[in-house]
Protein backbone atom coordinates (compact mmCIF):
# COMPACT_ATOMS: atom_id res chain seq x y z
CA UNK A 1 0.00 0.00 0.00
CA UNK A 2 0.97 3.63 -0.78
CA UNK A 3 0.76 6.18 1.28
CA UNK A 4 1.14 10.18 -0.11
CA UNK A 5 2.28 12.56 2.54
CA UNK A 6 3.05 16.16 2.99
CA UNK A 7 5.65 17.58 5.14
CA UNK A 8 4.59 20.91 6.38
CA UNK A 9 7.72 23.63 6.94
CA UNK A 10 5.99 27.29 7.65
CA UNK A 11 5.58 29.91 9.73
CA UNK A 12 2.68 30.54 12.52
CA UNK A 13 0.93 33.50 12.54
CA UNK A 14 2.98 33.94 15.94
CA UNK A 15 0.24 34.74 19.43
CA UNK A 16 -2.28 34.64 17.10
CA UNK A 17 -4.42 31.36 17.01
CA UNK A 18 -7.03 31.78 14.63
CA UNK A 19 -5.22 33.55 12.24
CA UNK A 20 -2.47 30.46 12.38
CA UNK A 21 -5.72 28.04 12.23
CA UNK A 22 -6.54 29.81 9.06
CA UNK A 23 -3.22 29.53 7.42
CA UNK A 24 -3.41 25.14 8.81
CA UNK A 25 -6.90 25.20 6.80
CA UNK A 26 -5.15 26.83 3.75
CA UNK A 27 -2.16 24.53 3.75
CA UNK A 28 -4.37 21.19 4.39
CA UNK A 29 -6.62 22.41 1.45
CA UNK A 30 -3.75 22.91 -1.18
CA UNK A 31 -2.07 19.92 -0.39
CA UNK A 32 -5.44 17.51 0.05
CA UNK A 33 -5.84 19.10 -3.72
CA UNK A 34 -2.28 17.07 -4.59
CA UNK A 35 -3.66 13.71 -3.47
CA UNK A 36 -2.22 14.08 -0.05
CA UNK A 37 -3.75 11.55 2.75
CA UNK A 38 -1.48 12.62 5.64
CA UNK A 39 -0.41 15.73 6.80
CA UNK A 40 2.35 16.84 9.52
CA UNK A 41 2.48 20.38 10.69
CA UNK A 42 5.38 21.19 13.60
CA UNK A 43 6.02 21.37 16.98
CA UNK A 44 3.63 23.52 18.90
CA UNK A 45 2.37 25.35 15.24
CA UNK A 46 -0.25 27.09 17.26
CA UNK A 47 -0.11 29.67 18.54
CA UNK A 48 4.06 29.52 17.69
CA UNK A 49 6.97 27.71 18.72
CA UNK A 50 8.32 30.96 21.64
CA UNK A 51 12.20 30.73 20.30
CA UNK A 52 13.79 33.45 22.09
CA UNK A 53 11.57 34.15 24.53
CA UNK A 54 12.40 33.98 28.91
CA UNK A 55 8.56 34.58 30.08
CA UNK A 56 10.34 36.74 32.96
CA UNK A 57 11.83 33.91 34.46
CA UNK A 58 14.98 33.52 36.24
CA UNK A 59 15.77 31.71 39.00
CA UNK A 60 14.17 33.63 42.40
CA UNK A 61 12.14 36.04 40.64
CA UNK A 62 9.46 36.32 37.49
CA UNK A 63 8.73 39.80 36.03
CA UNK A 64 5.43 40.64 35.35
CA UNK A 65 5.96 41.51 31.41
CA UNK A 66 6.63 37.68 31.53
CA UNK A 67 3.57 36.87 33.19
CA UNK A 68 1.74 39.16 30.63
CA UNK A 69 3.31 37.29 27.88
CA UNK A 70 2.59 34.11 29.33
CA UNK A 71 -1.36 35.07 29.58
CA UNK A 72 -1.43 35.60 25.77
CA UNK A 73 0.35 32.35 24.93
CA UNK A 74 -1.73 30.66 27.13
CA UNK A 75 -5.23 32.76 25.37
CA UNK A 76 -4.02 31.40 22.22
CA UNK A 77 -3.46 28.66 23.14
CA UNK A 78 -5.67 25.40 22.12
CA UNK A 79 -8.42 23.56 24.71
CA UNK A 80 -9.45 20.71 23.63
CA UNK A 81 -13.68 19.64 23.50
CA UNK A 82 -14.15 22.85 22.02
CA UNK A 83 -14.71 24.97 19.00
CA UNK A 84 -10.52 24.54 17.79
CA UNK A 85 -11.11 20.72 17.94
CA UNK A 86 -14.26 20.52 15.94
CA UNK A 87 -13.06 22.89 13.38
CA UNK A 88 -9.96 20.85 12.62
CA UNK A 89 -12.17 17.38 12.77
CA UNK A 90 -14.48 19.18 10.19
CA UNK A 91 -11.35 20.02 8.11
CA UNK A 92 -9.81 16.55 7.74
CA UNK A 93 -13.24 15.12 7.02
CA UNK A 94 -14.20 17.87 4.19
CA UNK A 95 -10.79 17.47 2.98
CA UNK A 96 -10.12 13.42 3.41
CA UNK A 97 -6.97 13.80 4.74
CA UNK A 98 -5.21 12.90 8.02
CA UNK A 99 -4.17 15.75 10.24
CA UNK A 100 -1.17 15.45 12.99
CA UNK A 101 -0.13 19.17 14.48
CA UNK A 102 1.83 19.82 17.09
CA UNK A 103 -0.11 22.75 19.27
CA UNK A 104 0.62 24.30 22.90
CA UNK A 105 -2.69 23.12 24.75
CA UNK A 106 -4.03 24.32 27.60
CA UNK A 107 -6.30 22.39 30.32
CA UNK A 108 -8.61 24.76 31.74
CA UNK A 109 -9.10 22.75 34.65
CA UNK A 110 -5.56 23.33 35.89
CA UNK A 111 -4.34 26.46 33.79
CA UNK A 112 -1.49 23.78 33.08
CA UNK A 113 -0.21 24.47 28.70
CA UNK A 114 1.19 21.00 27.01
CA UNK A 115 3.41 20.34 24.04
CA UNK A 116 0.60 18.45 22.19
CA UNK A 117 0.64 16.62 18.98
CA UNK A 118 -3.24 15.57 17.77
CA UNK A 119 -4.01 12.86 15.91
CA UNK A 120 -6.59 13.92 13.95
CA UNK A 121 -8.87 11.11 11.15
CA UNK A 122 -10.95 12.44 8.00
CA UNK A 123 -13.38 9.17 9.65
CA UNK A 124 -13.01 9.64 13.59
CA UNK A 125 -12.38 12.73 14.61
CA UNK A 126 -9.99 13.22 16.78
CA UNK A 127 -8.02 9.63 17.55
CA UNK A 128 -6.28 10.86 20.39
CA UNK A 129 -3.17 13.57 21.67
CA UNK A 130 0.40 12.97 22.33
CA UNK A 131 1.64 14.93 25.06
CA UNK A 132 5.90 16.17 25.32
CA UNK A 133 6.68 13.55 28.34
CA UNK A 134 9.95 15.79 29.39
CA UNK A 135 9.81 19.02 28.25
CA UNK A 136 13.49 20.60 26.88
CA UNK A 137 15.48 23.23 29.00
CA UNK A 138 13.47 26.57 29.51
CA UNK A 139 10.17 24.78 27.87
CA UNK A 140 9.91 23.95 31.46
CA UNK A 141 9.03 27.42 32.48
CA UNK A 142 5.63 26.88 30.22
CA UNK A 143 5.15 23.53 29.58
CA UNK A 144 3.87 20.81 32.18
CA UNK A 145 5.28 17.20 31.91
CA UNK A 146 2.60 14.37 30.87
CA UNK A 147 2.46 10.56 31.91
CA UNK A 148 2.89 7.29 30.05
CA UNK A 149 -0.79 7.48 29.23
CA UNK A 150 0.21 9.78 26.37
CA UNK A 151 2.50 7.61 24.23
CA UNK A 152 -0.23 6.45 22.52
CA UNK A 153 -0.43 5.23 18.91
CA UNK A 154 -3.47 4.45 16.28
CA UNK A 155 -4.05 1.89 13.52
CA UNK A 156 -5.32 3.74 10.49
CA UNK A 157 -6.38 3.20 7.05
CA UNK A 158 -2.97 4.36 6.02
CA UNK A 159 -1.17 2.20 8.72
CA UNK A 160 -0.33 2.50 12.50
CA UNK A 161 0.96 6.03 13.72
CA UNK A 162 2.79 7.21 16.50
CA UNK A 163 5.51 9.64 17.29
CA UNK A 164 7.39 11.39 19.78
CA UNK A 165 8.40 15.58 20.05
CA UNK A 166 11.60 17.08 19.64
CA UNK A 167 14.18 15.87 22.13
CA UNK A 168 11.93 12.97 23.26
CA UNK A 169 13.65 11.74 20.09
CA UNK A 170 16.86 11.14 21.94
CA UNK A 171 14.96 9.51 25.29
CA UNK A 172 15.55 5.78 23.78
CA UNK A 173 12.66 3.74 25.83
CA UNK A 174 10.41 6.46 24.70
CA UNK A 175 11.60 5.46 21.41
CA UNK A 176 11.22 1.54 22.59
CA UNK A 177 7.71 2.29 23.39
CA UNK A 178 6.90 3.62 20.07
CA UNK A 179 8.80 0.86 18.35
CA UNK A 180 6.52 -1.99 21.37
CA UNK A 181 3.52 -0.71 19.44
CA UNK A 182 4.53 -1.52 15.89
CA UNK A 183 4.19 1.83 14.71
CA UNK A 184 4.71 2.61 10.88
CA UNK A 185 4.90 5.85 10.00
CA UNK A 186 6.29 7.62 12.71
CA UNK A 187 6.04 11.33 13.42
CA UNK A 188 8.29 13.83 15.20
CA UNK A 189 7.36 17.48 14.78
CA UNK A 190 9.97 19.47 16.05
CA UNK A 191 11.92 22.73 16.96
CA UNK A 192 15.51 21.47 16.23
CA UNK A 193 16.74 23.58 12.89
CA UNK A 194 20.58 21.71 13.44
CA UNK A 195 22.36 19.68 10.65
CA UNK A 196 22.31 17.00 13.28
CA UNK A 197 18.83 16.21 13.34
CA UNK A 198 19.36 14.82 10.05
CA UNK A 199 21.02 12.04 11.32
CA UNK A 200 18.81 11.62 14.43
CA UNK A 201 16.03 11.32 11.74
CA UNK A 202 17.67 8.80 9.72
CA UNK A 203 18.68 6.39 13.10
CA UNK A 204 15.33 6.38 14.27
CA UNK A 205 13.84 5.17 11.12
CA UNK A 206 16.87 1.95 10.91
CA UNK A 207 16.42 1.63 14.25
CA UNK A 208 12.78 1.32 14.23
CA UNK A 209 12.19 -0.21 10.38
CA UNK A 210 9.45 2.71 9.91
CA UNK A 211 9.38 5.59 7.83
CA UNK A 212 9.88 8.88 9.98
CA UNK A 213 8.81 12.17 9.27
CA UNK A 214 10.12 15.50 10.68
CA UNK A 215 8.48 18.72 10.70
CA UNK A 216 9.96 22.12 11.75
CA UNK A 217 8.94 25.30 11.07
CA UNK A 218 10.65 27.84 8.86
CA UNK A 219 11.22 31.44 11.42
CA UNK A 220 13.44 34.12 11.29
CA UNK A 221 13.17 37.11 13.90
CA UNK A 222 11.32 39.52 11.05
CA UNK A 223 8.20 37.43 11.64
CA UNK A 224 7.45 38.27 15.26
CA UNK A 225 5.06 41.12 16.04
CA UNK A 226 6.42 44.27 16.91
CA UNK A 227 5.48 43.51 20.38
CA UNK A 228 7.71 41.10 20.97
CA UNK A 229 11.05 42.09 18.65
CA UNK A 230 12.26 43.68 21.58
CA UNK A 231 12.04 40.33 23.56
CA UNK A 232 13.87 37.95 21.40
CA UNK A 233 16.42 41.35 20.23
CA UNK A 234 19.69 39.83 21.23
CA UNK A 235 18.54 36.33 18.88
CA UNK A 236 19.63 35.92 14.98
CA UNK A 237 17.08 36.69 12.40
CA UNK A 238 17.75 33.44 11.17
CA UNK A 239 16.03 32.26 14.19
CA UNK A 240 14.72 28.51 12.67
CA UNK A 241 16.58 27.78 9.35
CA UNK A 242 14.15 24.33 9.19
CA UNK A 243 15.56 20.85 8.33
CA UNK A 244 12.02 19.02 7.68
CA UNK A 245 12.93 15.55 6.10
CA UNK A 246 11.66 12.47 5.37
CA UNK A 247 12.97 8.81 5.72
CA UNK A 248 12.54 5.18 4.40
CA UNK A 249 12.39 2.27 7.12
CA UNK A 250 16.06 1.77 6.00
CA UNK A 251 17.61 4.79 6.47
CA UNK A 252 17.29 6.32 2.87
CA UNK A 253 16.33 9.62 2.47
CA UNK A 254 13.21 10.31 0.43
CA UNK A 255 12.83 14.04 0.51
CA UNK A 256 14.68 16.82 2.36
CA UNK A 257 16.19 18.02 4.79
CA UNK A 258 14.68 21.25 3.64
CA UNK A 259 16.59 24.10 4.52
CA UNK A 260 16.70 28.41 4.84
CA UNK A 261 12.72 28.34 3.42
CA UNK A 262 9.01 27.43 3.58
CA UNK A 263 7.97 24.76 1.42
CA UNK A 264 6.50 21.13 1.82
CA UNK A 265 7.75 18.04 0.99
CA UNK A 266 6.09 15.72 -0.42
CA UNK A 267 6.43 11.79 -1.00
CA UNK A 268 4.25 8.25 -1.28
CA UNK A 269 5.40 6.18 0.96
CA UNK A 270 4.85 2.03 -0.25
CA UNK A 271 4.29 0.45 3.49
CA UNK A 272 5.47 -2.76 1.88
CA UNK A 273 9.55 -1.51 2.11
CA UNK A 274 8.53 -1.69 5.89
CA UNK A 275 8.31 -5.70 6.03
CA UNK A 276 11.28 -5.44 3.21
CA UNK A 277 13.40 -3.55 5.90
CA UNK A 278 13.13 -6.05 8.88
CA UNK A 279 14.70 -8.61 6.80
CA UNK A 280 17.68 -8.39 8.68
CA UNK A 281 16.68 -6.01 11.70
CA UNK A 282 13.84 -6.03 14.03
CA UNK A 283 13.48 -4.33 17.05
CA UNK A 284 10.79 -5.53 18.88
CA UNK A 285 10.93 -9.38 16.78
CA UNK A 286 13.84 -11.09 15.58
CA UNK A 287 16.23 -9.07 17.00
CA UNK A 288 15.16 -8.75 20.44
CA UNK A 289 16.24 -10.40 23.43
CA UNK A 290 13.16 -10.85 25.46
CA UNK A 291 14.64 -13.01 27.44
CA UNK A 292 17.19 -10.37 28.79
CA UNK A 293 15.46 -7.07 28.33
CA UNK A 294 11.73 -6.30 29.31
CA UNK A 295 10.30 -2.52 28.91
CA UNK A 296 7.16 -2.08 30.95
CA UNK A 297 5.52 1.55 30.27
CA UNK A 298 3.69 2.88 33.22
CA UNK A 299 -0.38 3.63 31.68
CA UNK A 300 1.24 3.35 28.20
CA UNK A 301 -2.42 2.55 26.42
CA UNK A 302 -3.47 -0.42 24.00
CA UNK A 303 -3.01 0.87 20.05
CA UNK A 304 -6.05 2.32 19.53
CA UNK A 305 -7.82 0.73 16.16
CA UNK A 306 -9.72 3.61 13.78
CA UNK A 307 -12.85 3.14 12.54
CA UNK A 308 -12.55 2.64 9.11
CA UNK A 309 -16.08 1.89 8.15
CA UNK A 310 -17.44 4.92 9.96
CA UNK A 311 -19.75 7.01 7.95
Amino acid sequence: MKVKVAVIQDSPVFFDKEKTLEKVEELTKLHAKKGCQLILFPESFVPGYPRGFSFGAVVGSRSDKGRTQYAQYYENSIALGGKDQFRLELLAKEQNIYIVIGITEKQETNGSLYCSMLYISPTDGLLGVHRKIKPTGSERIIWAEAGGESLTTFKTSIGKLGGLICWENYMPLARMAMYQKGVEIYLAPTADSREAWTATMKHIALEGRCYVLGSNQYYTKSMYPEDFKTTVSDEPENLCPGGSIIVSPLGEIIAGPLFGESGALIADLDLNTIAKSKLDFDVIGHYARNDIFNLTVSEQPKIKEENIFKK
